[in-house]
């Protein structure tokens, strides 16, 4: 192990490292890891993993034994790393198409930067874990993602176990982590967890009774507390994005009977960045909300507008359509109402920017609320939303209804394309943005505001109606996003 940041390697190291090599020779010559527990194992594992890295990414798998992790996920740039000669000349010929690179991790040096970086069973067999991470720094942008899993604790013995039975595959002495010890680690390498979670209660495949143990038991407390394995996705310590310029701003505001807050949105939505464009989408108005934006943009040429007539039904259709002829790099949504004023959006902007977060939730339930802003029951519905899909996603998020919402427009593509995952259900636009976030592992940060009454014409939100609606919700992503 090379020098690092004025560490030098303990002399046991290279003694450590030698009887690692000469055991997974081993193992991959007598094909140790296709018996007993470890292909069932690992093909839960690709399931896990398949859902967190999307297809088409720069991706580099650390320790990639025979490279089938690394090819299940489809990449469009696939760099396996591994220090055993034996499983790289099995992964080389499983899969020509990716590269494949025979070195200690310790001395990871490869000159590029990735999309996603896999430490997958890992760290709990390195001599030094914070060593790795920092060599993985150096191989991280700020929008990678760095997913890892490692065996709990509580699993210690009862793998020896399967290992003097011959049915686990043969370790030396392994580093037992608890979350805090791989939090502390990824925070002395300058990062910090995204999402954590509990994966595999049923190592061996038992048919139905392992596949429902895996996919939703190992999610519930307290079962998740027997877990064989933590996942984490974590990101490089927030940034500021220094060296790029001003991004451009889209401010989207779907309007409908909203003719008597029209002018306002120009009046008052700033400039931010290196420009801004509001693109309204008008959907069906009975008050001629159209014409209104029609003759406010006449009146504000210096404001960069555009007017969409809605083709579709719902606030949800509206913000895609909005989002999707956007040409800033930065995309906002602000509600016609000004429930949340317009003047709040540099906030987010700076969130966005400085890299505090990659999808800013505006979060409406932090200070007091104007009289009449939130009707009682539409207060404890939000509550009680925002402690379930916090559950759901595995980072908290207050308020799930908030129209407010930031992200830059090379993310909101990426959940654009993947949209086919979830569908298109969603008549809030809302959801659909939280839910894509929450599966490419992006920050969410809550943006507490002050939520102002309406000052012009109707809500045109159903409580019972919607209410409903965001119940299936909470059922149909805990399938797509929880039980997975």
């Amino acid at each position: 192990m090379n020098e690092l940041d004025g560490v030098k390697p303990d002399a046991g190291y290279f003694d450590y490292r030698r009887k690692r090599v000469a055991l997974w020779d081993t193992v991959v010559r007598e094909r140790r890891s296709q018996r007993g527990w470890g292909g069932y194992y690992h093909r839960r594992l690709t399931e896990i993993y398949r859902f967190i890295v999307g297809p088409g990414q720069r991706v580099l798998d650390l320790g990639c034994g025979d490279g089938d992790l690394l090819s299940a996920l489809a990449p469009a740039v696939g760099v396996g790393v591994d220090f055993s000669d034996e499983a790289l000349g099995r992964a080389r010929e499983r899969h020509p198409d990716l590269r494949f690179v025979h070195a200690d991790v310790h001395e990871l040096d490869l000159d590029e930067t990735f999309d996603v970086i896999i430490l997958s069973d890992l760290i709990n067999d390195l001599w030094d874990v914070q060593t790795v991470l920092q060599r993985v720094a150096r191989h991280a942008t700020p929008r990678t993602r760095v997913v890892l899993n490692y065996f709990s604790l509580l699993w210690k013995e009862p793998l020896n176990a399967a290992r003097r039975l011959g049915l686990a595959t043969p370790l030396l002495p392994q580093n037992w982590l608890t979350r805090d010890d791989v939090a502390n680690l990824l925070s002395l390498a300058g990062f910090e967890p995204v999402r954590q979670w509990d994966e595999i209660l049923a190592p061996l495949d038992v048919r139905f009774l392992g596949r429902f143990a895996n996919r939703f038991l190992v999610k519930i407390p307290p079962f998740n507390l027997a877990a064989l394995t933590h996942v984490v996705v974590a990101r490089p310590v927030a940034a500021p994005l220094s060296d790029a310029p001003p991004p451009k701003v889209s401010v989207i505001v779907a309007a409908r009977n909203e003719a008597g807050n029209v002018e306002s949105v120009f009046a008052r939505t700033p400039e931010m960045g290196a420009g801004t464009e509001l693109i309204f989408v008008e959907g069906h108005s009975e008050d001629d909300t159209y014409g209104a934006i029609e003759k406010a943009m006449a009146r504000h040429p210096e404001r960069r507008a555009r007017l969409l007539r809605q083709t579709g039904t719902g606030k949800g259709d509206a913000v895609r359509l909005g989002l999707a002829e956007a040409g800033g790099d930065v995309l906002m949504i602000l509600d016609a109402d000004f429930t949340v004023a317009p003047e709040d959006l540099p906030r987010f902007y700076d969130a966005l920017v400085t890299n505090k977060g990659e999808f800013i939730n505006g979060v409406r339930l932090v200070y007091p609320m104007e009289e009449k802003a939130m009707r009682v029951f539409n207060l404890a519905a939000n509550k009680f939303f925002s402690l379930a899909f916090s559950w759901l996603l595995g980072q908290p998020i207050k308020d799930t209804l908030c129209g407010t919402k930031v992200l830059w427009k090379s993310e909101y593509d990426q959940i654009a394309a993947n949209r086919h995952y979830f569908g298109d259900f969603d008549p809030f636009g809302d959801f659909d943005l939280i839910f894509g976030a929450a599966k490419l592992g992006l920050k969410i940060i809550d943006m507490p505001i002050r939520y102002r009454a309406r000052t012009y014409g109707e809500t045109n939100i159903s409580r019972w109606t919607h209410g409903w609606l965001l119940l299936k919700m909470i059922a149909f992503a805990a399938l797509r996003i929880k039980f997975v």
